[in-house]
């Protein structure tokens, strides 16, 4: 038998080309100690702050203190499963998490795993859960309102797109039904909403998504979950990674809008971490770069310039207080880095006041900007009136006797009042609520009895609806409330209120 040596030869040739080293060369560690969602892992002295590191479970942590002896590291997983003596991989890559539009209208935990029983999620694109925050040259001043179809927001604490909003308020006071209700109302806007829960009891969060769907909220939101039993890393890591998905977004130039509910349990996260690592504890026992935790998260939350696109996202941060003490540590940390807050009081809530704002503390340091002309307009005196009809209200009830023009501003007062209240999962579109708060402030209603202001406004709106739809469009087509609409809309109160019956 012969050989063809040239068939050999190339052969040979061939094998050599597509020969593949099978060696896998990592920087490997030994785990000293393990426990409380940390451990300790010696060797790995390569190590970069922040890289993924894999135990030989299949757990995924992240290098969190590099210390001169032993490194730190956070376990985003199941940290029963490692064992003292076990070998760590160093990755040599960053924390990154799926995006796109295959996360949408998904429920994920904040590694982008489903927990919807729907099926993996059809992503090819990944996003590092912590980058650096777009410069100050990148951006462009928020301008375009995002509207919550929340009457006492949308007209006294306006929230434009770009913006961050911080929602704080004790516990049970409808912190999360403000936000939910922003997210109802973005349903034909194209804005692609992200619901952050961290911390929260399973149930809770079940309703949440409960409620998403029943209104057909879940087709443009994601649902990033890291509930009350998660481990405190992976509780930690949740707004970092919800808010990467929401970046994708804004990068391509579209809109987002994004909820953490609520930033508290997380900053209680990362001091567990912190003080389980033993770094030196600051204020209230929170370590002292809490601040950098949460401005470095929310700072993400821009309107960018034309030149990037001018897409936006928009954050709603909410803050949970204790007997209403808004100058507590994390409180007044989140105040200072976000654009205004809006503070939702108990008395008001169990006072049926719904939504509970309190108007002399909430404010939207973005103001009239993230308005249309027409609310504006109809609503520029409103917080001032209604904060002096809080300070008369307080006035009237030491018993004084008072003089018709103050008795027929409390009246008045009382109607706006009545008129702001909002059942939830109802929000409105912002014609309607300037032409409610149009007939309020110019004193239509103010023949109208308190306990049927309500009856009254949503009969309007449907006369407005069914009879003087051109009025309607009219609003629409200009945004303003220019001297001919006016008439137009003072005509058509005229004429509603001759045909009004009030049963």
């Amino acid at each position: 038998m012969k050989f063809n040596s040239d068939e050999i030869a190339s052969v040979i040739q061939k094998e050599i080309e597509t020969f593949e080293s099978q060696m896998d060369v990592r920087e490997v560690g030994t785990v000293l100690e393990v426990g409380d969602g940390i451990a300790r892992v010696y060797g790995l002295s390569g190590v970069m702050a922040g890289e993924m590191v894999q135990f030989p479970s299949g757990v995924i942590g992240l290098a969190f203190n590099l210390e001169e002896n032993s490194v730190g590291v956070i376990i985003l997983g199941d940290y029963l499963s490692i064992s003292e003596g076990d070998e760590v991989k160093a990755l040599g890559k960053l924390l990154s998490v799926p995006v796109g539009e295959g996360v949408i209208g998904r429920v994920l935990d904040p590694l982008g795993n489903p927990l919807d029983g729907l099926g993996p999620v059809q992503s090819s694109e990944q996003r590092p859960v912590e980058i650096i925050a777009t410069g100050v040259a990148e951006r462009h001043p928020v301008h375009e309102p995002l509207q919550t179809g929340i009457k006492a927001v949308d007209a006294m604490t306006p929230i434009g797109r770009g913006q961050r909003e911080l929602i704080i308020g004790d516990r049970k006071t409808g912190k999360t039904a403000v936000a939910l209700d922003a997210i109802l109302n973005q349903k034909a806007t194209g804005v692609k909403c992200f619901y952050v829960a961290i911390g929260q009891k399973d149930s809770s969060v079940a309703l949440v998504i409960e409620a998403l769907k029943k209104h057909g909220a879940m087709d443009y939101t994601t649902v990033i979950v890291s509930g009350a039993s998660s481990p405190a890393p992976v509780q930690y890591v949740a707004p970092y990674s919800g808010t990467a998905m929401a970046e994708y977004f804004m990068f391509k130039g579209e809109h987002a809008l994004i909820v953490y509910d609520d930033l508290s349990k997380q900053a209680v996260a990362y001091r567990q971490l912190s003080l389980l690592m033993r770094r030196p504890p600051g204020r209230e026992a929170y370590p002292g770069d809490v601040f950098y935790c949460h401005s470095r998260l929310l700072e993400r939350s821009a309107k960018l310039s034309k030149a990037m696109g001018g897409g936006s996202l928009t954050s709603l941060p909410i803050i949970e207080t204790l007997e209403g003490e808004v100058s507590a540590y994390i409180p007044t940390n989140v105040i200072s880095i976000t654009d205004g807050q809006i503070y939702l009081q108990p008395d008001l809530f169990f006072a049926g006041i719904r939504p509970a704002m309190n108007v002399g503390i909430s404010v939207s340091r973005v103001g009239g900007a993230a308005q249309i002309k027409a609310m504006k307009k109809v609503a520029g005196g409103l917080r001032l009136d209604l904060a002096s009809f809080r300070e008369l209200e307080a006035f009237a009830q030491l018993g004084t006797e008072l003089d018709p023009a103050t008795q027929a501003r409390l009246d008045r007062g009382y109607r706006m009042v009545e008129l702001l209240k909002q059942p939830q999962y109802k929000p409105m579109s912002v014609y309607d609520q300037v032409l409610s708060i149009y007939a309020a402030t110019r004193g239509f209603l103010d023949d109208v009895p308190v306990a049927g202001v309500r009856k009254w406004e949503s009969e309007f709106l449907q006369f407005m609806k069914d009879r003087k739809a051109e009025v309607i469009k009219k609003l629409q087509d200009s945004n303003d409330l220019t001297s001919e609409i006016e008439q137009a809309i003072r005509a058509s109160i005229d004429e509603f209120k001759r045909g009004y019956r009030p049963s």
